[in-house]
């Protein structure tokens, strides 16, 4: 009788912390998915930096100047269309974290309901017994 109870505890033990190991899972994924889409975004800030720093020691003259202050409002503007792109990538990047949490919660709400119910049934068993 004691064997059926700890298999059935052992059981559900099992079954309450799939969805742990499944957060857990997404977590690592998400932080690499973060990191990679960190280290890219700093690698591409800093070849425009790079860039701007070699244009502008190329000006050599009143009229190279006029060039390179002249493209700096196109650059700017690219620059800020870089950051709104990132931005939006960033927060799609959150919102799909969000969902797939809101999923392994309902999934963590339902297991606990179910191990309730069987531990309660399980218990009354081994009370009429």
């Amino acid at each position: 009788m004691q064997e059926n109870i700890l298999n059935a505890f052992a059981e559900q033990a099992k079954t309450m912390y799939a969805p742990m190991s499944k957060f857990n899972s997404l977590f690592v994924e998400n932080m690499e998915k973060l990191t990679e889409y960190q280290i890219n975004a700093v690698k591409s800030y800093a070849e425009m930096g790079l860039s701007q720093m070699k244009s502008a020691a190329d000006v050599q003259d009143l009229e190279s100047m006029r060039t390179f202050a002249s493209s700096q409002a196109e650059v700017a503007s690219g620059m800020n269309k870089k950051i709104m792109e990132d931005v939006k990538t960033l927060s799609d990047m959150t919102m799909e974290f969000k969902t797939q949490m809101e999923g392994i919660m309902e999934e963590m709400r339902n297991t606990a309901a179910e191990t309730a119910k069987t531990t309660a049934k399980t218990a009354s068993k081994a009370k009429a017994a």
